[in-house]
């Protein structure tokens, strides 16, 4: 069962429409999401709902896991019962993935993560922004969605609430068939 979700991004503003930060504006499509009340604790936004931990780290992306760990380290979570809310830039656009361990595809906030958890086995819910048609990954994640983009990612994100709601009630295991690598969308 899943106990502690963290929901990856950047903090601030200016970052709040940014790609990399597709697991925070899931935070905020929740259908429960204007009930909640966030407080600065775990170096980060925690709330609870429905006896789960929810975590936005207030820490910038590459330093994720110092907030996700001591999350866990405080509420006595095993890895195994998180999940983690990303960017995913090897699924395209409209695309969502639900995984338990693996590689960390060059995912900074992943890999502190791991850092801090001293395992890569947790479980992750990707979210695809897909890859620049250039080469400069940071500038491409660090730049808001188009308004086409925007349209498609709220389909995607419409999506990914089915998978929180179910996560907050059974196994996520459950969800692997039908969660690798979904197309979210009616028109991609």
């Amino acid at each position: 069962m899943i106990e502690l979700i963290v929901f990856l991004g950047n903090p601030g503003a200016q970052y709040a429409r940014n790609r990399h930060n597709a697991g925070r504006l899931l935070a905020e499509s929740l259908p429960f999401s204007s009930s909640l009340t966030w407080a600065r604790k775990h170096k980060g936004l925690y709330t609870a709902f429905d006896g789960t931990h929810l975590l936005k780290p207030e820490t910038f992306m590459n330093l994720s896991g110092e907030s996700a760990g001591a999350a866990a380290a405080f509420f006595k979570i095993p890895p195994e019962h998180i999940l983690v809310v990303h960017d995913e830039l090897e699924l395209p656009l409209g695309t969502a993935s639900l995984k338990f361990s693996g590689g960390l595809g060059g995912h900074n906030g992943l890999r502190s993560i791991k850092a801090c958890l001293n395992t890569a086995d947790f479980w992750r819910l990707r979210i695809g922004i897909g890859r620049p048609a250039h080469s400069d990954v940071a500038s491409w994640v660090l730049s808001d969605f188009t308004a086409a983009e925007t349209a498609i990612l709220k389909q995607a994100l419409e999506a990914c609430v089915n998978v929180m709601v179910h996560v907050l009630k059974e196994e996520p295991a459950s969800l692997l068939p039908e969660w690798n690598k979904r197309n979210c969308c009616l028109e991609v």
